[in-house]
Protein backbone atom coordinates (compact mmCIF):
# COMPACT_ATOMS: atom_id res chain seq x y z
CA UNK A 1 0.00 0.00 0.00
CA UNK A 2 1.22 3.37 -1.06
CA UNK A 3 0.94 6.60 0.65
CA UNK A 4 -1.24 9.55 -0.84
CA UNK A 5 -0.60 12.09 1.63
CA UNK A 6 1.47 15.07 0.23
CA UNK A 7 3.78 14.59 3.08
CA UNK A 8 5.31 11.27 4.11
CA UNK A 9 7.34 10.95 7.35
CA UNK A 10 9.27 7.89 7.82
CA UNK A 11 11.01 7.75 11.70
CA UNK A 12 13.99 5.44 11.91
CA UNK A 13 14.60 3.78 15.14
CA UNK A 14 16.71 1.57 16.92
CA UNK A 15 17.46 -0.41 20.14
CA UNK A 16 17.85 2.28 22.90
CA UNK A 17 16.49 4.82 25.39
CA UNK A 18 15.65 7.13 22.43
CA UNK A 19 13.18 5.29 19.80
CA UNK A 20 10.06 6.98 21.68
CA UNK A 21 11.19 10.51 21.42
CA UNK A 22 11.77 10.22 18.41
CA UNK A 23 8.69 8.38 17.11
CA UNK A 24 7.12 11.39 19.37
CA UNK A 25 9.23 14.05 17.51
CA UNK A 26 8.17 12.30 13.79
CA UNK A 27 4.23 11.87 15.33
CA UNK A 28 4.31 15.85 15.71
CA UNK A 29 5.74 16.72 12.39
CA UNK A 30 2.93 13.98 10.69
CA UNK A 31 0.12 15.54 12.25
CA UNK A 32 0.94 19.12 11.95
CA UNK A 33 1.66 18.47 7.89
CA UNK A 34 -1.40 15.93 7.19
CA UNK A 35 1.36 13.73 6.32
CA UNK A 36 1.63 9.52 6.68
CA UNK A 37 3.83 8.62 9.21
CA UNK A 38 5.97 5.42 8.78
CA UNK A 39 8.24 3.55 11.45
CA UNK A 40 11.00 1.78 10.48
CA UNK A 41 13.76 -0.24 12.36
CA UNK A 42 16.56 -2.27 10.16
CA UNK A 43 18.08 -4.88 12.05
CA UNK A 44 21.82 -5.50 10.65
CA UNK A 45 23.14 -8.35 13.30
CA UNK A 46 23.12 -10.98 12.31
CA UNK A 47 22.79 -13.07 15.61
CA UNK A 48 19.97 -13.46 18.52
CA UNK A 49 22.04 -11.51 21.02
CA UNK A 50 18.90 -9.97 23.26
CA UNK A 51 16.23 -11.36 21.61
CA UNK A 52 13.88 -10.77 24.27
CA UNK A 53 14.70 -7.05 24.64
CA UNK A 54 14.35 -6.53 21.12
CA UNK A 55 11.17 -8.26 21.07
CA UNK A 56 9.90 -5.71 23.82
CA UNK A 57 10.71 -3.00 22.13
CA UNK A 58 9.03 -4.31 19.17
CA UNK A 59 6.25 -4.22 21.14
CA UNK A 60 6.42 -0.92 22.32
CA UNK A 61 6.79 0.28 18.65
CA UNK A 62 3.96 -1.28 17.63
CA UNK A 63 1.98 0.18 20.30
CA UNK A 64 3.43 3.27 19.52
CA UNK A 65 2.50 3.27 15.59
CA UNK A 66 -1.42 2.31 16.44
CA UNK A 67 -1.70 5.23 18.85
CA UNK A 68 -0.12 7.85 15.84
CA UNK A 69 -2.06 5.62 12.84
CA UNK A 70 1.29 4.52 11.20
CA UNK A 71 2.83 2.47 9.62
CA UNK A 72 5.40 -0.34 11.22
CA UNK A 73 8.01 -1.89 9.43
CA UNK A 74 11.05 -4.21 10.91
CA UNK A 75 13.69 -4.52 7.57
CA UNK A 76 16.55 -6.93 7.73
CA UNK A 77 19.43 -5.50 6.55
CA UNK A 78 20.77 -8.54 5.14
CA UNK A 79 23.75 -7.61 2.43
CA UNK A 80 22.38 -3.87 2.25
CA UNK A 81 23.92 -1.25 4.08
CA UNK A 82 21.45 0.48 6.28
CA UNK A 83 21.69 3.28 4.46
CA UNK A 84 20.19 1.59 1.42
CA UNK A 85 17.09 0.15 3.33
CA UNK A 86 15.98 3.22 4.30
CA UNK A 87 16.53 4.32 0.88
CA UNK A 88 14.62 1.40 -0.38
CA UNK A 89 11.68 1.73 1.96
CA UNK A 90 11.92 6.29 1.05
CA UNK A 91 11.06 5.12 -2.07
CA UNK A 92 8.62 2.69 -1.95
CA UNK A 93 6.30 4.83 0.86
CA UNK A 94 7.19 8.25 -1.06
CA UNK A 95 8.98 9.19 1.88
CA UNK A 96 9.65 13.20 1.75
CA UNK A 97 11.30 13.47 5.36
CA UNK A 98 12.96 10.91 7.00
CA UNK A 99 13.56 11.10 11.19
CA UNK A 100 16.82 9.90 12.63
CA UNK A 101 18.43 10.56 15.74
CA UNK A 102 22.05 11.83 16.98
CA UNK A 103 23.90 10.16 19.48
CA UNK A 104 27.53 9.35 19.85
CA UNK A 105 26.78 6.14 21.82
CA UNK A 106 24.21 4.10 19.91
CA UNK A 107 24.72 1.58 17.26
CA UNK A 108 23.03 4.31 14.61
CA UNK A 109 26.19 6.64 15.60
CA UNK A 110 26.81 5.62 11.72
CA UNK A 111 23.46 6.75 10.48
CA UNK A 112 24.23 10.25 12.02
CA UNK A 113 27.48 11.17 10.70
CA UNK A 114 27.33 12.68 7.33
CA UNK A 115 28.77 9.78 5.27
CA UNK A 116 25.52 8.13 5.45
CA UNK A 117 23.19 11.03 5.62
CA UNK A 118 24.92 12.22 2.40
CA UNK A 119 24.64 9.04 0.44
CA UNK A 120 20.84 8.96 1.43
CA UNK A 121 20.65 12.34 -0.05
CA UNK A 122 22.72 10.98 -3.16
CA UNK A 123 20.11 8.70 -3.69
CA UNK A 124 16.81 10.81 -3.26
CA UNK A 125 15.99 13.72 -4.43
CA UNK A 126 13.83 16.37 -2.31
CA UNK A 127 13.83 14.58 0.42
CA UNK A 128 14.43 16.28 4.00
CA UNK A 129 16.34 14.73 6.87
CA UNK A 130 15.60 15.59 10.43
CA UNK A 131 18.49 14.86 12.82
CA UNK A 132 17.18 15.48 16.32
CA UNK A 133 19.21 16.00 19.16
CA UNK A 134 18.45 13.31 21.56
CA UNK A 135 19.15 12.40 25.91
CA UNK A 136 22.56 11.00 25.99
CA UNK A 137 23.45 7.38 27.44
CA UNK A 138 25.63 8.58 29.99
CA UNK A 139 26.58 12.38 31.10
CA UNK A 140 29.33 13.76 28.54
CA UNK A 141 32.21 13.61 31.56
CA UNK A 142 31.46 9.89 31.20
CA UNK A 143 31.76 9.50 27.16
CA UNK A 144 35.08 9.86 26.16
CA UNK A 145 36.25 6.79 28.57
CA UNK A 146 33.73 3.95 28.23
CA UNK A 147 33.12 1.95 25.26
CA UNK A 148 29.53 1.24 23.64
CA UNK A 149 26.64 -0.01 26.28
CA UNK A 150 25.27 -2.95 26.69
CA UNK A 151 22.31 -4.30 28.18
CA UNK A 152 22.93 -6.15 31.83
CA UNK A 153 21.65 -6.07 35.22
CA UNK A 154 22.22 -6.19 38.97
CA UNK A 155 21.80 -9.12 41.31
CA UNK A 156 21.66 -8.74 45.45
CA UNK A 157 23.45 -10.86 47.10
CA UNK A 158 24.61 -10.61 50.73
CA UNK A 159 28.01 -8.78 49.96
CA UNK A 160 25.81 -6.18 48.03
CA UNK A 161 24.99 -5.79 44.44
CA UNK A 162 26.95 -7.80 41.61
CA UNK A 163 26.55 -6.69 37.57
CA UNK A 164 26.35 -9.55 35.23
CA UNK A 165 26.12 -8.60 31.08
CA UNK A 166 22.86 -10.12 29.55
CA UNK A 167 18.92 -9.45 30.78
CA UNK A 168 17.78 -10.34 34.41
CA UNK A 169 15.79 -13.62 34.40
CA UNK A 170 12.92 -11.69 36.14
CA UNK A 171 13.49 -8.49 33.81
CA UNK A 172 14.45 -6.54 37.11
CA UNK A 173 17.38 -3.88 37.57
CA UNK A 174 17.63 -3.95 33.96
CA UNK A 175 20.23 -1.49 33.26
CA UNK A 176 23.05 -0.85 30.12
CA UNK A 177 26.84 -1.13 31.13
CA UNK A 178 29.59 0.73 29.87
CA UNK A 179 32.87 -1.03 30.16
CA UNK A 180 36.14 1.22 30.95
CA UNK A 181 37.77 1.21 27.51
CA UNK A 182 41.31 -0.69 27.78
CA UNK A 183 40.51 -2.75 30.19
CA UNK A 184 40.00 -6.71 30.23
CA UNK A 185 37.39 -6.35 33.77
CA UNK A 186 34.00 -5.79 33.63
CA UNK A 187 34.83 -2.64 35.72
CA UNK A 188 32.73 0.84 34.50
CA UNK A 189 29.66 2.38 34.39
CA UNK A 190 26.26 0.97 35.03
CA UNK A 191 22.76 2.83 34.06
CA UNK A 192 19.98 1.79 36.00
CA UNK A 193 16.52 3.20 35.35
CA UNK A 194 13.81 2.67 37.88
CA UNK A 195 10.52 4.17 38.06
CA UNK A 196 11.99 7.41 35.78
CA UNK A 197 14.64 7.69 38.48
CA UNK A 198 18.03 7.22 36.64
CA UNK A 199 20.65 5.81 38.97
CA UNK A 200 24.43 5.50 37.96
CA UNK A 201 26.98 3.29 39.44
CA UNK A 202 30.41 2.15 39.77
CA UNK A 203 31.53 -1.23 38.68
CA UNK A 204 34.37 -2.34 39.72
CA UNK A 205 35.17 -6.44 38.22
CA UNK A 206 31.48 -6.59 37.98
CA UNK A 207 30.31 -5.94 41.80
CA UNK A 208 28.96 -2.14 42.38
CA UNK A 209 31.61 -0.45 44.50
CA UNK A 210 29.63 2.63 44.70
CA UNK A 211 26.58 4.76 43.56
CA UNK A 212 27.83 8.04 41.45
CA UNK A 213 24.25 9.72 40.74
CA UNK A 214 20.79 9.95 40.99
CA UNK A 215 18.65 12.12 39.28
Amino acid sequence: MEHTARENILVCVYYGPNAERLIQRGAKIAHAMSGALTILTVNPMRDNEYNASKERNMTEWKRLAEEHHAEFLAEESGSRSVANVIVDVARKKQITQIVVGESARTRWEELIHGSIINEILRQIDFIDVHVVSVQRVLPEQYEEDYEQGVRAHLLKTDDGMIMNVGESPTHELEGMFFKLTGTDFNSGVFKLVEHKKKTLYKISDGKVAEELKSS
